[in-house]
C-alpha cells in the first residue's frame, strides 16, 4: 500500500475531496456490501430504480470541485477580512454584548448542545428544557407578567406574531391594529406585510394616543426607538378599557432597571434577548421572547416549556400544550412556526445565570451611566440631546453638521445612526467603555474631563424618572444566585448537558428531518469576530465579506435548486414557506388577479403548509392521497379545475412526504400551471434532490430551503434555522426586501417589498455555515450525499422490512430518503404502540424517528448520509430487538402492562432497590451486549403529559422538587 502511494498521481496526495469522506457515513465497501443486500450492483442501479428518469438532472451541478477544509477556512477567513468591524452605536434592538467565555465554549461551540433535536422526546432532553425553563423564568421576571415561551425567531416576527394573538384574544369587533410610530422600524415593516395578509387595517400614532382609535389590539415600544423612557400604565389602561389588547416591545437589559410591562398593565411583552451574551453576527440568530397572561395560553405562539411528574413521581419537564403544533392543528394553527431559537434562547438565560441579579443590574446601570455621560457631555457643548429620560438611546439635534460629525465617527471607528438629515442617534450597550465616550464626545467637538462628567452624573442619580425605577425583585430563584463563578457555572452546564442525547452520542434518525453531521470545520467560522460582532445596518461598504459570503452561497444554490433567484431572510423553514406564499399573492396582484386565494395542499402535507397558506389569506382546498400515498392526479385535476378562476398555489413537498419520488410529479405541476395557479414546493425533502433533480426541473415557481436540515446548520435543540427561497425570474420581483437596509442594489425589483424577517438577511451568522459545507463538498461530493443517504435509507427499510411493514415505496419498491414503518398491525396485536417503542429506543440509547407524522400510528425513518454501516446495524439490531420483546407479548411471556416497552425508559433509580418486574434488570437496562459500552441514562421515568397539562406550571420549580 505505501509503495503504490510512493508512486500515486499527486493529486490523489493532495486531498482535495477528503472532506466528502469525512462528511459520508459508508466507505466504498461499506456501499458495495449495502448494494449487494438490496440487490443491485451499485449505487447508479438503486438511483435509477428511486429517482424517475423524466427528471434527472442531465449534467452535473454547476459548483466548484470540493475544497479541502483548512483551504476553504482560509479562503472564508479572507473573505471575512473584507468587513470592517465598528463599534456600533446603531442601536434599533441590536447590541454589542460580551458572551461569557465559559458559555461561548461550552454551549454555543459545543456538539452537545448544538446537534441536540427539539425536545419532542422529553426524558432525554432534561437538559434544554431545564435551561429553557430557566429561560422563561427569566423572561417572567424581567416582563412582569405570568407566562413565557421558549422564545420566538426575532422581535419583529414576535410582534407580528402579538398582533395576531391579540386578534385572537381580544372581544373588539375592530379590524384595526394600532402601532407606535416609535416601534423599530423593521418591527412595522414585518408586522406591515402580515398584517396585510391578515386583513387588518393599521393605524399609526403616538403611544399616548391608543386608546383614541377602535382597535383590537395595541403595539407600543418601551424604550421606544427615540430612546424615550415613558410610564405607559395610563395608556394601557385607557386602551384596555376599550376592549383592546396591548402588547409592549421592551428590552431585557432595560426592564432590569425598569418598571415591567406587566406592572403597566400590559397583556403581552415581546422583545430580542440578543443583549444577554449573543453576539449580534449581522442580524441572527437571535431568541425573541414573548410573554403574557397565563389567561392566554391557549392563544400564545410558540413553545412552552412546562413542569410534569414521571412515572415515579419526581419533576419532570416538557413541552406543555403539544396539542397547538401545526402538524395536529393545521390551518387552525396559532402560527405557522414549527421552531424557536432554543439554542440563543439557552445562551441568554445562561447569561442571567452566570451574572445573577446583582451582576445584570450592574451591567444595566453602566449602560445607563454611559449613556447619561454622553447626554451632559452633549448637552454641556450646546446640543439637543432629546428626551431627559433614557435608558441607553439618544438622539441628537446636530443640525448642519450632522454629516461632518458622522463622518468624524467613522473615522474614529464609531457607526452612528442616521436618523434624518439632522439628526444623530447613538446607543451604548455591555461593550462600552469610558475611552469610547470620550472618543464620541469628540467627534461632537464636545472635550470633556470623563471623572468630572461621570462624578456630575452620578450626582444627579442618572436619567431614568424614579417613579419607573424597579421596586420588586427579580431574579430570586436559586439558579440565578448560585453559579457565578467559572467552576461552577462549567459544572452548571456540564450537568444539564448529561441529561440530553445529541449527536455527539449517537445517530438521530427522524425523518424530515435530516439528522446528519454538522461539521466543525462548518461551524468554526461562525464565532469569528468579523462575522459575530457586525451589526445587521452598519453601512453596505463596512459588510463587503459578509455581502460576498451570502452572494457566493446564493450563487451555490441557484445552481441546486436550478431557479435564478434567492432571497436569504427568511430565518426558518416556516418563514421560508411564509415569504415563498407571499411572493405568489404579490405575483398574482400585480396582474389583476388578486382573487386567486385558494391554496391546494396535499392531504399527506407538513403542518405548516395549511398553517401558512392561512396566514396569507389563502383558503385550503385538501387534495386527496393514494393508496400508494401519492398524490391523487384525478382528484387534484378536478379540484384544480374546480377553482381555477381563484386558484394561487399548490403546495407540495419533493420527495413526498410519505418518502417516495412521484413519478406524476411533472403532470402534477403542469395541472397547476395550467389553471393559472404557482408550484410552491416544500424543501424539507431536498436532501434527496440535490445533484439528481432539482426544484426547477421538476416544475416548481419557488421552494423554500432548510439550511439546517440539507446544508448542515445544526438543530440546536430546536432552533436556529434558516429557510432562504429560491424563485423563478417571474417571481423574483416579489421576494422580501428591507425597509432599513435594502437586500440588494438599488436597480433590483423587488426594492421596497415588505420584509418577512426582523434582519435584512436573516440569521447571517450561520450563513457561514452551509457557504463551508458546499465548498468542502463540491458539486460531486453534493450528489454523492444525495446518493448516499437515498442508499441508507433503504438499506434500513430493507433490514427492517420483515420486523415493521414499509408503508409506502415507489413503484420498484425503493424509498427515497427517508421511509415510514408502520407500527398499528403491532398496536392492533399487542398495544404496544409507537410512544412505546420510542420511548424503549432510549434504553438502547437511541432518539427514536419521527412518532405519528405523516401518518398516525407510525414512525418515520431517515438516517442521512453522515451515518456509517455500524451505526446503521446498531440502529436496526435496536429495532429488531424490540420487536422481538413484542413478540414476548404475543406469546403471552410478559403482561401487556408490565413489559420493558411499556415501563420504557429505564433509569439508573431502576438499577438498584426492589425489583420486581417480570424481566430481568440486565434487559431493562442493558438489552444488548453494546449498549453498556457506551450507556446513555435517560434522567427521568416515562413522563406524565396528562398531568403536565392538566397542572399547568411553566416557570422554575425549587431546586428541592429535582431532588424529590
Amino acid at each position: 500500500m505505501t509503495d503504490s502511494l510512493l508512486s500515486a498521481p499527486l493529486a490523489r496526495l493532495e486531498q482535495h475531496d477528503a472532506f466528502i469522506h469525512r462528511h459520508l457515513g459508508p466507505n466504498a465497501d461499506e456501499v458495495a456490501r449495502m448494494c449487494a443486500t438490496l440487490g443491485v450492483g451499485n449505487l447508479d442501479t438503486l438511483i435509477e430504480q428511486t429517482v424517475p428518469a423524466d427528471i434527472r438532472l442531465e449534467s452535473p451541478l454547476p459548483l466548484a470541485a470540493a475544497t479541502p477544509e483548512h483551504e476553504a477556512l482560509a479562503r472564508l477567513k479572507a473573505i471575512a477580512g473584507r468587513n470592517v468591524v465598528n463599534k456600533s452605536m446603531i442601536g434599533m434592538g441590536y447590541y454589542g454584548t460580551h458572551t461569557p467565555a465559559v458559555i461561548l465554549r461550552n454551549v454555543m461551540e459545543n456538539p452537545g448542545w448544538y446537534t441536540a433535536y427539539t425536545p419532542y422526546q422529553a426524558e432525554i432532553s432534561q437538559g434544554r428544557l431545564e435551561a429553557l425553563l430557566t429561560y422563561q423564568q427569566m423572561v417572567i421576571d424581567l416582563t412582569g407578567l405570568e407566562l413565557a415561551n421558549a422564545s420566538l425567531l426575532d422581535e419583529a416576527t414576535a410582534a407580528a406574531e402579538a398582533m395576531t394573538m391579540a386578534r385572537r384574544v381580544s372581544k373588539s369587533k375592530s379590524n384595526a391594529f394600532f402601532i407606535d410610530k416609535a416601534c423599530f422600524p423593521q418591527t412595522i415593516d414585518v408586522v406591515r406585510t402580515r398584517a396585510h395578509y391578515f386583513g387588518y387595517e393599521l393605524v399609526f400614532g403616538k403611544a399616548e394616543d391608543a386608546a383614541m382609535h377602535e382597535v383590537f389590539g395595541a403595539l407600543l415600544q418601551y424604550p421606544n426607538a427615540h430612546g424615550e423612557v415613558t410610564d405607559l400604565s395610563e395608556t394601557i389602561a385607557a386602551a384596555k378599557a376599550k376592549g383592546t389588547v396591548v402588547a409592549v416591545a421592551s428590552d431585557l437589559m432595560a426592564l432590569v432597571l425598569l418598571r415591567s410591562p406587566g406592572a403597566m398593565g400590559a397583556d403581552i411583552a415581546l422583545g430580542s434577548a440578543q443583549r444577554f451574551g449573543v453576539p449580534m453576527g449581522f442580524g441572527g440568530p437571535h431568541a425573541a421572547f414573548f410573554a403574557t397572561r397565563e389567561a392566554h395560553v391557549r392563544s400564545m405562539p410558540g413553545r412552552i416549556i412546562g413542569v410534569s411528574k414521571d412515572a415515579r413521581g419526581k419533576t419532570a419537564l416538557r413541552m406543555a400544550l403539544q396539542t397547538r403544533e401545526q402538524h395536529i392543528r393545521r390551518e387552525k394553527a396559532n402560527s405557522n412556526i414549527c421552531t424557536s431559537q432554543v439554542l440563543l434562547a439557552n445562551m441568554a438565560g445562561f447569561y442571567a445565570v452566570y451574572h445573577g441579579p446583582q451582576g445584570l443590574r450592574t451591567i444595566a446601570a453602566r449602560i445607563h451611566r454611559f449613556a447619561a455621560m454622553l447626554a451632559t457631555g452633549l448637552r454641556d457643548a450646546g446640543f439637543d440631546a432629546g428626551s431627559d429620560a433614557f435608558f441607553d438611546t439618544l438622539e441628537v439635534d446636530t443640525g448642519p453638521r450632522t454629516a461632518a460629525i458622522a463622518d468624524a465617527a467613522l473615522a474614529a471607528g464609531y457607526n452612528l445612526r442616521q436618523v434624518s438629515a439632522t439628526r444623530l442617534g447613538l446607543s451604548v450597550d455591555e461593550t462600552t467603555t469610558r475611552e469610547d465616550i470620550a472618543a464620541v464626545l469628540s467627534c461632537f467637538g464636545a472635550i470633556a474631563d470623563i471623572d468630572a462628567l461621570d462624578a456630575r452624573v452620578a450626582r444627579a442619580g442618572g436619567k431614568l424618572p424614579p417613579a419607573l425605577l424597579r421596586d420588586d425583585a427579580v431574579l430570586s430563584h436559586p439558579v440565578f444566585n448560585t453559579h457565578h463563578t467559572e467552576h461552577e457555572m462549567l459544572r452548571h452546564l456540564k450537568k444539564l448537558q448529561n441529561r440530553d442525547l445529541a449527536l455527539d452520542h449517537s445517530m438521530i434518525s427522524l425523518g424530515s428531518c435530516t439528522m446528519k453531521l454538522n461539521a466543525t470545520s462548518e461551524m468554526i467560522p461562525v464565532t469569528w469576530p468579523e462575522f459575530a460582532n457586525l451589526h445587521p445596518f452598519a453601512p453596505r461598504e463596512q459588510a463587503a465579506g459578509y455581502l460576498e459570503m451570502i452572494e457566493g452561497l446564493a450563487d451555490h444554490l441557484r445552481a441546486i435548486t436550478g431557479l435564478p433567484a434567492v432571497c436569504m431572510q427568511p430565518n426558518s423553514g416556516a418563514q421560508g414557506e411564509y415569504a415563498g406564499l407571499v411572493a405568489i399573492a404579490r405575483y398574482h396582484a400585480s396582474r389583476g388577479d388578486a382573487q386567486r386565494t385558494v391554496c391546494l395542499i396535499p392531504r399527506s402535507a407538513h403542518g405548516t403548509n395549511p398553517a401558512t397558506a392561512q396566514m396569507c389569506g389563502m383558503q385550503v382546498v385538501v387534495v386527496d392521497c393514494d393508496d400508494n400515498g401519492n398524490v391523487d392526479v384525478a382528484d387534484l385535476k378536478a379540484k384544480a379545475e374546480q377553482h381555477a378562476a381563484r386558484l394561487a398555489a399548490l403546495m407540495i413537498t419533493y420527495p413526498s412526504t410519505h418518502g417516495v419520488f412521484e413519478e406524476s410529479i411533472r403532470e402534477i405541476c403542469a395541472v397547476v400551471h395550467a389553471h393559472g395557479g404557482q408550484v410552491y414546493m416544500d424543501g424539507a425533502n431536498l436532501n434527496a434532490q440535490v445533484g439528481l433533480t432539482s426544484p426547477a426541473t421538476i416544475g416548481a415557481d419557488v421552494t423554500h430551503m432548510n439550511l439546517h436540515k440539507t446544508f448542515c446548520i445544526p438543530h440546536g435543540g430546536g432552533g436556529p434555522g434558516m429557510g432562504p427561497i429560491a424563485l423563478a425570474a417571474h417571481l423574483a420581483p416579489f421576494m422580501a426586501d428591507h425597509v432599513v437596509q435594502p437586500t440588494g442594489d438599488a436597480g433590483r425589483a423587488n426594492l421596497g417589498q415588505g420584509a418577512v424577517s426582523a434582519a435584512p438577511f436573516g440569521s447571517a451568522s450561520i450563513l457561514p455555515i452551509s457557504w463551508m459545507y458546499i465548498t468542502m463538498m463540491g458539486g460531486e461530493g453534493l450528489k454523492r450525499a444525495t446518493e448516499v443517504a437515498i442508499l441508507n435509507a433503504n438499506y434500513l427499510a430493507a433490514r427492517l422490512q420483515q420486523h415493521y411493514p414499509v408503508l409506502y415505496t415507489g413503484s420498484q419498491g425503493r424509498v427515497a430518503h427517508e421511509c415510514i414503518l408502520d407500527i398499528r398491525p403491532i398496536k392492533a396485536a399487542t398495544g404496544i404502540s409507537e410512544v412505546d417503542i420510542a420511548k424503549r429506543l432510549m434504553d438502547y440509547g437511541f432518539h427514536a424517528p419521527t412518532m405519528s407524522f405523516p401518518v398516525a400510528g407510525t414512525i418515520m425513518v431517515e438516517p442521512t448520509e453522515s451515518e456509517d454501516l455500524h451505526e446503521l446495524e446498531r440502529f436496526a439490531d435496536a429495532m429488531i430487538a424490540i420487536r422481538e420483546e413484542i413478540r414476548q407479548l404475543e406469546n403471552g411471556t410478559w403482561p401487556a402492562d408490565d413489559n420493558p416497552l411499556k415501563n420504557a425508559p429505564h433509569t439508573q433509580a431502576d438499577f438498584v432497590g426492589e425489583w420486581s418486574r417480570p424481566y430481568s434488570r440486565e434487559q431493562a437496562v442493558f438489552p444488548l451486549p453494546w449498549v453498556a459500552e457506551n450507556k446513555f441514562w435517560p434522567s427521568v421515568n416515562r413522563i406524565d403529559d396528562v398531568y403536565g397539562d392538566r397542572n399547568l406550571f411553566c416557570a422554575c420549580v425549587p431546586m428541592s422538587d429535582y431532588e424529590s
